[in-house]
């Protein structure tokens, strides 16, 4: 059983990008683990509306990239938003892709990936109004369900969470 980082900030997550992951993550054996800037809770959302909270499991600055198997980046716009203004949390996703373990970003997600200079050379996808700033981050975007590049595995909405749940655990068996 290996243990999974989801890395998350206090609001703005799109549940199902936490949650679907989550359980296939937990369902494969593994333990998910959520990580965030601060202890407490984090709320989730269906979009615009809030949905539920999620209480977190360790605080970012704690965490060590040694420590688990893998990381995943749920999306949700304001999610990510708040994680890369986080210096802890970009140097923790910087050292995580650097670890050369898998790490999945959902929809929003890349801009976290981005801001911790981990896009430069690599093809991904992402919600499509991410394109530009993944591009001018030195990335190509494809419009595909679920991309790998390297350690990197990303996917553009909740649509592609099947083959995006899929691809992190065959990930996760095959390192």
């Amino acid at each position: 059983m290996s243990k999974i980082a989801f890395l998350v900030a206090a609001e703005g997550i799109e549940r199902v990008e936490l949650t679907e992951p989550w359980k296939a993550v937990r369902d494969a054996g593994h333990e998910p683990v959520l990580v965030s800037p601060a202890d407490g809770e984090v709320q989730t959302f269906d979009h615009l509306t809030a949905a539920g909270k999620q209480a977190v499991d360790q605080v970012v600055a704690d965490a060590s990239v040694a420590d688990f198997a893998a990381l995943v980046l749920p999306g949700g716009v304001a999610n990510p938003d708040a994680l890369r203004l986080d210096e802890k949390a970009v140097a923790f996703v910087k050292e995580f892709v650097a670890s050369g373990k898998p790490v999945a970003a959902i929809c929003h997600a890349p801009w976290t990936l981005i801001e911790a200079d981990a896009v430069r050379g690599r093809t991904l996808t992402s919600w499509p109004s991410l394109q530009t700033d993944l591009r001018n981050a030195g990335a190509t975007w494809v419009d595909q369900e679920v991309v790998v590049d390297g350690n990197l595995i990303t996917s553009r909405n909740p649509d592609d969470l099947p083959a995006f749940g899929k691809t992190l655990l065959e990930a996760l068996t095959s390192g």
